[in-house]
């Protein structure tokens, strides 16, 4: 079973290198609230050692973000680049090869 601290440290690891891209703009987990989120999702999977593309893409599809006060919601694999999908791929295999 994950401590906090371990969540918070991956967390924090997603949170200052993944970024969602809005019309151009690249807004980090962190400053968006998300990484906390990504990281509780995912760690059950790294706790498996079953981080794999389709486990990854299948948080960020779970995970919806409102916008413009909640009058619509995308998921984050919608906001997230693919270049920052891989990103986050190897953020988690690397942090699972670690743990």
């Amino acid at each position: 079973m994950a401590s906090t601290i371990q969540i918070e440290k991956l967390a924090a690891e997603i949170g200052e290198n993944i970024y969602i891209d809005v019309s151009g703009w690249h807004l980090y987990l962190t400053d968006a609230h998300l990484h906390t989120t990504v990281a509780e999702k995912i760690f059950p999977a790294i706790e498996d050692r079953a981080v794999d593309e389709a486990k990854v893409m299948d948080v960020l599809r779970s995970i919806q973000v409102p916008l413009g006060g909640k009058q619509a919601f995308v998921t984050l694999a919608q906001l997230i680049p693919t270049a920052g999908q891989g990103d986050l791929l190897k953020l988690l295999e690397d942090y699972q090869d670690n743990w």
